[in-house]
């Protein structure tokens, strides 16, 4: 993979924790005021994208921490860093 594929690749990963951070945030701001909130698959959902973002919101805001689902969260974590352990096993010594 060329050096301009790669960057497109990074620019999209952060993007994803990015906007999987705000989410998790703004669903924690709509939850103090009792707005409407984001539902818990969507959060879901966007923690599988964006995981890091994701877990860093939830430690930050204090957000869904003592939800059981959401122990997903620090497992698609895990799962992440095993997909791109993979790929740089397959780039470089495959």
């Amino acid at each position: 993979m060329n050096d301009y594929w790669l960057i497109l690749l990074a620019m999209a990963l952060v993007l994803m924790n990015l906007s999987s951070f705000f989410l998790y945030r703004h669903d924690k701001m709509a939850a103090k005021k009792g707005a409407w909130r984001t539902s818990e698959n969507s959060l879901l959902l966007a923690a599988l994208l964006g995981p890091f973002g994701a877990f860093a919101a939830m430690r930050r805001y204090r957000h869904k921490t003592k939800h059981l689902k959401f122990i997903l969260v620090p497992l698609f974590m895990v799962l992440w860093i095993a997909v791109a352990g993979y790929l740089v096993y397959l780039q470089y010594f495959a």
